[in-house]
């Protein structure tokens, strides 16, 4: 078996098992599975940032089965989207298997499987812990990288999955804190209006795959719903260089 290893233990999030337990379930609090959710928007910075907001969407999550995970690629430029190869991920909570099924689905709707976006990035891998703790081992993912890929391109892979969504982006970078809300206050308001063209590239690390999960939305007539908004200053005080973070759950209409 063919494992992708954990490289954001100990960084991004507690490095023990009993350590991200603990800090997850702390994080969650009192949890309130939603059946009509159809997936989650979620940001991906360490947990002592950003932990919180993710937390909003995560508490909400119905125990699904199977779960699609879109990120940006941090790292390695590519154009459409790369499925992970690899028969599991690993976190410190144990493996969690690649859904063959929802992979070849992606496939046969235009993703390439390749785990060159996925070996040394974040984005997706600090998503599995909350997701471990919710769903518990039964739960199998795909891991999607989203790299320049057109937002109707996205969409369709979504369409083709039948699966929970979640998608793993942060908002704003590195402006201060008054302009960084302004600016995630703005896109906020296109995913609820579900405007695609209203989300700038610089609006969020994952806006690839954030305008492609909101495409899906519009398509397939659901809808999103605000469930948290935060920067970085809320926890570090640095007011001057921040990071946006935005929590939304994606409905049924």
């Amino acid at each position: 078996m063919t494992v992708r290893r954990a490289v954001s233990a100990g960084r991004f999030y507690p490095g023990g098992r009993e350590a991200l337990a603990t800090t997850v379930d702390a994080l969650l609090g009192e949890t309130h599975p939603d059946s009509s959710l159809r997936g989650v928007v979620a940001p991906h910075a360490g947990y002592a940032y950003s932990g919180s907001v993710a937390a909003a969407a995560f508490r909400l999550v119905p125990r699904p089965e199977r779960v699609v995970v879109l990120g940006p690629s941090h790292f390695v430029p590519f154009d459409g989207c790369a499925v992970s190869a690899v028969d599991a991920w690993t976190t410190p909570l144990g493996d969690v298997p690649v859904d063959e099924e929802l992979r070849n689905g992606a496939i046969a709707a235009g993703c390439r499987a390749g785990d060159e976006p996925h070996v040394s990035d974040h984005a997706i891998e600090v998503e599995l812990p909350f997701l471990q703790r919710i769903c518990g081992p039964e739960i199998s993912v795909l891991p999607v990288a989203v790299g320049s890929a057109d937002p109707a391109e996205v969409a369709g892979v979504l369409a083709a999955l039948d699966a929970f969504v979640v998608v793993s982006t942060d908002l704003s970078h590195f402006l201060d804190h008054a302009t960084a809300q302004e600016r995630d206050r703005r896109t906020a308001a296109a995913v609820l209006a579900t405007d695609t063209a209203a989300i700038a590239d610089g609006d969020a690390c994952g806006a690839h795959a954030l305008r492609g999960a909101v495409e899906h939305a519009r398509r397939a007539g659901l809808r999103f719903e605000l469930l948290d908004l935060q920067t970085s200053a809320e926890t570090t005080r640095d007011r001057d260089r921040v990071v946006g973070y935005g929590a939304f759950a994606l409905r049924g209409a």
